[in-house]
């Protein structure tokens, strides 16, 4: 019997979940037995990204080994960073002036969700600041970094480590090669933990079924639907136009990382798949150094769905309240968002915290959240996917930008996708 591959059973997995989760819908048992069989699967992987993202950093930014040519390519991956995120903004903005998703919703019928840890953790990355977030990038002990995941201190402490095995030549080669057999050993760990993943997914999604229903879907369905256009249209439309101007097909992309993506959309969880997407840009053609700098950076400045779907949130509430927004306050909205969702990001539900720390600066009320945090995980599928898409060709883009992008070793890759899918 042929076996399944890795989509197939992650979506055999999906299926399931959904199928018990609504069989089995407000039964509490479910969470009880489910949500550990999640957990272990994201702790599972929460464990392996920081030693990957250590490991291959180290070992590309040695292979540069020159400290102005890899400032060049951080500064080309801040500014397009901004200009896609700022983008990702505008399509939010014209997808609620467009459609209206928030007129009209009768807030009687709508249930209220606690936010108050949201609040609690808004509070205190406003009380920070965008510029100590930049300060807080240089960690004043990396192991203590480590140990709290803070992937900025921890990409800046091994882009310098990696100089520094450049700078120091022949001595350097044995910490290189460590490193290069921790990235080897690590990527084996994540093809191996990748077999957990169907059952990851079949808990994660059986949990959130079971805790709402259709009936709480209902009122708020124009903007769930709506939330799936618009990051359809930025990945076909925005995201295929930049890929055409980097010499791919964004079709191309999405072939190459359909089991990542399905993984992604089920977990809701962008780390699920780090690992496994920055291996699949190195063999597109994307040189380590660029894949394993990129990639992890994006995770907290290139986040393109969340961005998109902050901005169309902000609007529907104000749309629900009957406030007018005009175009001045939307201009207003666009740049609190493209300071605020970078200044916080990596912190836990970082959507809501951003529009916590968005909304009240426009006049918009925060209680409108508490209404469409009930189906935010459906919302958060989707924009976890337009993150990971947008990460993966960002790194497509800034390597030919550079020059270094292998077009022969990604028309060999393509070729083995295309005849695996025959």
């Amino acid at each position: 019997m042929k076996r399944f591959g890795l989509a197939i059973q992650i979506l055999i997995g999906l299926i399931l979940g959904i199928l018990v989760g609504a069989l089995f819908y407000g039964n509490p048992a479910v969470s009880t037995y489910l949500q550990p069989i999640g957990d272990i699967f994201l702790r599972l992987i929460k464990m392996i990204v920081v030693p990957i993202v250590i490991s291959t950093l180290i070992v590309g930014v040695a292979g540069v080994g020159d400290f102005k040519k890899l400032g060049k390519i951080g500064g080309k991956t801040i500014l397009y960073f901004e200009i896609v995120t700022t983008i990702a903004i505008v399509v939010g903005l014209l997808a609620a002036n467009l459609f209206q998703p928030g007129v009209g919703v009768d807030m009687t019928n709508l249930q209220k969700t606690d936010i108050h840890s949201y609040v609690e953790t808004a509070e205190t990355t406003q009380s920070h600041g965008f510029v100590e977030t930049f300060v807080n990038i240089v960690p004043k002990n990396v192991f203590d970094a480590i140990v709290r995941g803070d992937m900025l201190a921890i990409i800046f402490f091994s882009v310098l480590f990696g100089l520094g095995v450049a700078a120091v030549g022949e001595r350097g080669k044995p910490v290189l090669n460590f490193f290069q057999g921790v990235a080897d050993a690590m990527f084996w760990v994540v093809n191996t933990i990748m077999k957990f993943a169907p059952f990851g997914v079949f808990a994660l999604i059986g949990v959130t079924v079971s805790k709402f229903g259709l009936e709480s879907l209902v009122p708020l369905g124009k903007l769930v639907i709506l939330v799936h256009v618009a990051m359809i249209f930025f990945i076909f439309v925005v995201l295929g136009i930049i890929a055409r101007m980097s010499g791919i097909r964004i079709t191309q992309i999405l072939r190459i990382l359909k089991d990542e993506l399905l993984l992604a959309y089920s977990t809701s969880s962008s780390e699920t798949v780090l690992p496994r997407i920055m291996e699949k840009m190195e063999r597109l053609g994307c040189p380590k150094a660029i894949a394993s700098f990129v990639i992890p950076t994006g995770y907290s400045f290139n986040l393109d769905g969340s961005t998109l779907y902050q901005a169309l949130a902000a609007l529907f509430i104000a749309q629900m309240y009957g406030i007018d927004m005009p175009i001045s306050a939307q201009i207003t909205l666009m740049l609190v968002l493209m300071v605020t969702s970078k200044g916080i990001a990596g912190v836990p539900g970082v959507s809501f915290v951003v529009l916590l720390a968005t909304l009240g600066s426009v006049g918009i009320p925060l209680d409108g959240l508490a209404f469409i945090a009930g189906v935010d995980r459906l919302m958060d599928m989707a924009r976890t996917v337009v993150n990971v898409v947008g990460n993966s060709l960002a790194a497509v883009v800034i390597s030919r930008w550079e020059g270094q992008f292998d077009s022969e070793k990604a028309k060999k890759y393509l070729g083995e996708i295309s005849s695996k899918a025959a």
